[in-house]
């Protein structure tokens, strides 16, 4: 993990298309300003673990579908 340190006002750029900008710290709140191309995809990591787990459950086989597989197999 890469560690930098920043003031308010100040940013970060990533591969020259995402800038990370302190907007505001209060007490141990930090405010970032994300400046991103459309296409990218920003999640807070509560949301982003979120959507991954409810990604897994989708495409995990139901064990409702996994009985009416077997019985349909044994015929």
């Amino acid at each position: 993990m890469l560690v930098l340190s920043r003031k308010k006002g100040e940013s970060i750029v990533i591969q020259d298309h995402i800038e990370l900008t302190v907007l505001s710290v209060e007490g141990d709140t930090v405010k970032i300003g994300i400046s991103a191309p459309k296409h990218v995809d920003i999640f807070r990591k509560e949301v982003y673990l979120s959507i991954q787990e409810a990604n897994r459950e989708s495409v995990a086989p139901q064990q409702s579908d996994l009985h009416a597989l077997i019985h349909k197999l044994r015929g």
